[in-house]
C-alpha cells in the first residue's frame, strides 16, 4: 500500500545555473512516476525578482526506503544541487486534491 512522503531538498549557495542547467531531466524524473507525484515545486528567495532555493516534493511511494531512492536518483541530487535533503512520511488530512474531507 503506498503511503506519502514528503522530500524537502535546499540547494547550495550560487548553484542557479546548475539547477537550471538539470531542470528538463528533474522534471522528466519527476514526471516519471505519473499520478503518485502529489505536488512538487521549488522554494523561492523572498525578494523582488525571487529566484528557486531549493524543492518541494510530496509522493507516494511504497515505502520510505523507495521514497529515499527516488530522491537519490532525482537528477538535481546527482549533479550536486542540493546542500541537504530530508525525505519524511506525511499524512493527508487537509487539502483540496484530496477530495471530500
Amino acid at each position: 500500500m503506498s503511503k506519502l512522503f514528503v522530500i524537502i531538498a535546499i540547494d547550495n549557495p550560487d548553484s542557479l545555473a546548475l539547477r537550471q542547467a538539470t531542470r528538463a531531466a528533474h522534471l522528466d524524473h519527476a514526471r516519471s512516476i505519473g499520478d503518485r507525484m502529489k505536488y512538487g515545486g521549488p522554494f523561492l528567495t523572498d525578494s523582488d525578482t525571487p529566484e528557486p532555493r531549493g524543492s518541494l516534493l510530496i509522493l507516494e511511494a511504497d515505502d520510505l526506503a523507495a521514497a529515499k531512492a527516488f530522491a537519490a536518483a532525482d537528477p538535481y541530487a546527482e549533479a550536486g544541487l542540493f546542500a541537504s535533503v530530508r525525505v519524511e512520511p506525511v499524512g493527508a488530512v487537509l487539502g483540496s486534491w484530496l477530495g471530500a474531507a
